[in-house]
Order: structure tokens, then C-alpha cells, then sequence
């Protein structure tokens, strides 16, 4: 047995629609790497029952197992907003997410997602929404060039103490490997990683969970 066995078998175990999600991926989808998985998800899913946030924005879902495993620390009457650029995945994310008794708190919306966060900005200006954050937590997954951007896009969406979750940071080890010092996502995620360790507005860690799991905290 593995190390990453033996933290598997001792982790709280998927429930039945995670499991299928998971199958399903692994057989019909391209890329099943790319899901977060057994371990991960329930990390995801114990960090939003810790915040207990009232609504969740991720950026890139994937096939919606991310999704489902954030949506189950919502508070009472909380909602997830999920967007996901490739629009040849939106029938499979919204057939996984109808299995699930969380299905009604879940809104997926397939587009650009800095597009979206610059729409959600303008609605935060309303006068309704004047001096409210949109969101309590965010989760970021979705295209490695573009973290910088979406980081600076996200700032104003949360509110002091709230939360910014990154994946992918550590890159399959790429992150320092000289290999890699001309891939394009290599170097957005090294951006990246750079730019929080200089700003004085967050406090964050990187956990080397799978592939990297950035924590974020707005402090200013």
C-alpha cells in the first residue's frame, strides 16, 4: 500500500454520486486527471463546512465533482455559482449535478470566466449591493495563464477574512522545474505563487495536496 493509499482508505469515503462522477469521467472524458478526486474533494468539502459560507463561486468545474463537494459546507439557503469555459462539457455537468440532493443550490454557467467576474463587479456596484461582497469563498481551477488576472478580478467579490482556494499550484512539481521555464501555464502559475508571497493583502499557504492547494485569506 501507497502512502496516497493509506490516506485514501483512512479519509471519509465518497458518497454513492461522487463515485459515479468519478467512473463516468474516467471512462468517457478526456483528461480524468483533471478531476479532483477522492481526497481533494473531501478537503474541498471540509473547508466549506469551516467557513460555512453563504455563496461559492469556483471557476472551472470540470465535470461538477469540485462543485459538489463545496456545495456541501453552504450555509442555510446558500448557493454555488460555477462557470466553466468548455461548452462541450455542459450536458455531462449538469447531468452529474441533477443526481445530487444539492442540485437546487448549484448554478453553472458555461462562458469566459474573467467575462464573468467583470459582470459580476458591475453587479456588486448596485446600489442594492453597495458595500457587500458577492462571495464568502472562491475556489480558482480554471485556466493557468490567467491566475493573476483572476486573483486581482476576485478582490473585490470577497470581503476581509474571506477565502481564496487555488489549485494546481505546485504543477506536478513543474513549478520549479527548469524544464518547463518556457511552458505558458508553467510560468502563469509561477506568476502567481510570486505575486501572493509579495502581497500584503492576503495570507495564504500552499498545501502539497495532489497537485498543489493554495489557502487564501483577505486580510486588507
Amino acid at each position: 500500500m501507497t502512502l496516497e493509499e493509506y490516506i485514501s482508505s483512512h479519509s471519509t469515503a465518497e458518497n454513492e454520486v461522487l463515485e459515479a462522477i468519478t467512473r463516468d469521467t474516467h471512462v468517457h472524458i478526456l483528461n480524468p486527471h483533471m478531476l479532483s478526486g477522492h481526497v481533494q474533494g473531501r478537503v474541498l468539502s471540509m473547508l466549506s463546512h469551516m467557513i460555512k459560507p453563504k455563496r461559492i463561486l469556483e471557476l472551472g468545474t470540470f465535470t461538477g465533482y469540485s462543485a459538489l463537494c463545496l456545495a456541501e459546507g453552504l450555509a442555510e439557503g446558500g448557493r454555488l455559482i460555477t462557470i466553466e469555459h468548455n461548452d462541450e462539457l455542459e450536458e455531462t455537468i449538469l447531468r452529474n449535478i441533477a443526481q445530487s440532493p444539492l442540485s437546487d443550490r448549484i448554478e453553472l454557467i458555461i462562458g469566459d470566466a474573467i467575462e464573468e467576474l467583470d459582470r459580476f463587479a458591475q453587479i456588486q456596484k448596485t446600489a442594492v449591493l453597495k458595500d457587500k461582497s458577492l462571495f464568502d469563498l472562491v475556489f480558482i481551477d480554471a485556466d493557468k495563464r490567467e491566475y493573476c488576472a483572476y486573483l486581482e478580478a476576485i478582490y473585490p467579490l470577497v470581503p476581509v477574512g474571506g477565502f481564496i482556494l487555488a489549485d494546481n499550484t505546485l504543477w506536478d512539481g513543474h513549478i520549479i522545474d527548469p524544464a518547463y521555464d518556457k511552458d505558458k501555464q508553467t510560468l502563469g502559475l509561477r506568476a502567481f505563487n510570486d505575486k501572493l508571497k509579495e502581497d500584503d493583502r492576503f495570507e495564504q499557504v500552499i498545501l502539497p495536496l495532489r497537485d498543489g492547494l493554495t489557502l487564501i485569506r483577505k486580510i486588507k
